[in-house]
């Protein structure tokens, strides 16, 4: 699998351009915009204590249990989809969006259901009120999307390039790489290229919560920069009940010794709905309760 294009998501994702919650006003729901809470100091360790196998032998193996199960039951999805992500030396603020996904379904080599994903920006300021909409084969492969605020006043939907230069301004990957699925593989890609790593140690921890969500925590430590090495320490939380990742946060290797680690990424999934029977109409950006085309 090539590594290049297929570049971290999403998130969990990354964005080009983001966007404003038409939906969740729409049906009446209020999201919970705080800074996420994560408490992993008192987890109970699961790490075994004499390994005869690899240390990230086991995170593997959870990871494509994983991956097994969102391709075989995880039709679609709603969260409430919070990123931050250094791009250059620049660590971004907190970004709120409402996301909903579609997972791409697939029948004898033929795509049957398409990645489909629309984005809503809540906050802050700054991108509150953008749209994003992304379906695959559709628009020439291009993505849909507006400003939002008072800059949405003046400015057309414009339909641009996932990859291109202004889709990718300030960002640390395409839109066509979101979604739940594409982190898992991405992890698994991680994973595998972390093992070549001398040094590497995972450590499990269970018990731990993400806005009351219980999860079980695999912790990564790669103690030297090797060429293709990604991060010094990465986080992934899975889902104990949805068996999912819904949090993912890595760290640089620190500047100097002591040094506080650095963020590189983060992606988390609050509020996660699955197979909640999202249709066509949820990536039309034609639908009444988006603002691409209001008047």
């Amino acid at each position: 699998m090539n590594m290049q294009r297929r570049r971290f998501v999403a998130l969990m994702g990354s964005f080009s351009v983001t966007a404003a919650l038409g939906t969740a006003t729409a049906r009446g729901e209020e999201p919970q915009l705080v800074e996420p809470i994560h408490r992993v100091a008192n987890a109970a360790s699961l790490t075994p204590k004499h390994l005869t196998q690899h240390p990230l032998d086991r995170a593997l193996d959870i990871a494509t249990n994983a991956l097994t199960h969102c391709r075989a039951n995880i039709n679609d999805y709603t969260a409430i989809l919070v990123k931050r992500e250094r791009v250059g030396d620049t660590l971004g603020d907190y970004e709120y969006m409402y996301a909903k996904v579609r997972n791409r379904k697939m029948d004898g080599g033929q795509i049957t259901q398409p990645l489909s994903v629309y984005l809503g920006f809540l906050k802050p300021t700054s991108v509150k009120g953008r749209e994003v909409l992304f379906v695959e084969n559709q628009n020439d492969g291009n993505i849909v999307a507006h400003e939002g605020g008072f800059k949405g006043k003046f400015l057309p939907t414009v339909t641009i390039p996932p990859d291109g230069m202004l889709a990718m301004r300030g960002q640390r990957y395409p839109m066509t790489e979101i979604g739940l699925e594409n982190l898992i593989v991405k992890l698994i890609e991680r994973g595998q290229q972390a093992k070549q790593n001398p040094g590497v140690t995972c450590e499990f921890r269970k018990n731990a919560h993400v806005k009351g969500r219980v999860c079980t925590v695999l912790h990564v430590t790669q103690p030297t920069p090797t060429p293709g090495a990604e991060f010094h320490q990465a986080q992934i939380f899975i889902d104990d009940e949805l068996n999912l990742p819904i949090r993912y946060v890595a760290y640089d290797w620190p500047k100097r010794a002591g040094a506080p680690l650095e963020v590189i990424e983060e992606y988390t999934y609050l509020d996660l709905k699955v197979n909640v029977g999202l249709s066509d109409s949820d990536f039309d950006q034609y639908n009444s309760v988006y603002n691409f085309h209001s008047k």
